[in-house]
């Protein structure tokens, strides 16, 4: 033991400082869209994400607006695990038929008022993959949509944007 003490203590922080990148255009982004939610959430967003039947593509897009760059908790954006304590469902992939049962329950559970985005080229209009068998195609042939964000996936920034163009409406 006495060995790994002294290794740790002659070989000394061997990691490099970590700073942390600034993009002019994500702060002012942030910061309108902190007004737009201090205006009219008091504070504070919460976003249910539902994954509805994706490559998981755009999910890695979603968790990456937590991440140290992008750190959207900063600007009052936070996912909550229930739909019942959201005010926006973030809704990606096509919806397959065994998940539009669930969806629509999620849908019920969410209160009002509230707000129901597609993420992505498959929510958005059923991608590649559209109606079929197994898939019921875009998520507004299922719940009402009020915000479409298109890409394969969209990147971060063009779902802050999209965020807020629906606050803006």
């Amino acid at each position: 033991m006495f060995k790994l003490f002294k290794k740790i203590i002659t070989t000394g922080i061997v990691t490099e400082k970590y700073n942390a990148p600034h993009d002019a255009e994500l702060e002012a982004l942030g910061i309108e869209i902190k007004r737009r939610i201090d205006q009219k959430f008091t504070g504070s967003l919460a976003i249910r994400a539902v994954d509805a039947g994706s490559c998981n593509g755009c999910e890695l897009e979603i968790h990456a607006l937590n991440n140290p760059f992008y750190d959207v908790e900063k600007f009052g954006i936070h996912f909550v695990a229930s739909p019942r304590h959201a005010d926006v469902l973030l809704v990606t992939g096509v919806v397959s038929r065994h998940m539009q049962t669930a969806l629509l329950r999620t849908y019920n559970a969410t209160p009002n008022p509230k707000w129901v985005i597609a993420m992505g080229d498959c929510a958005s209009c059923g991608g590649e993959f559209g109606t079929s068998y197994a898939s019921c195609g875009a998520v507004s042939n299922v719940i009402p949509v009020d915000m479409t964000i298109a890409g394969c996936p969209p990147t971060p920034l063009v779902l802050l944007k999209g965020l807020l163009a629906l606050m803006e409406k």
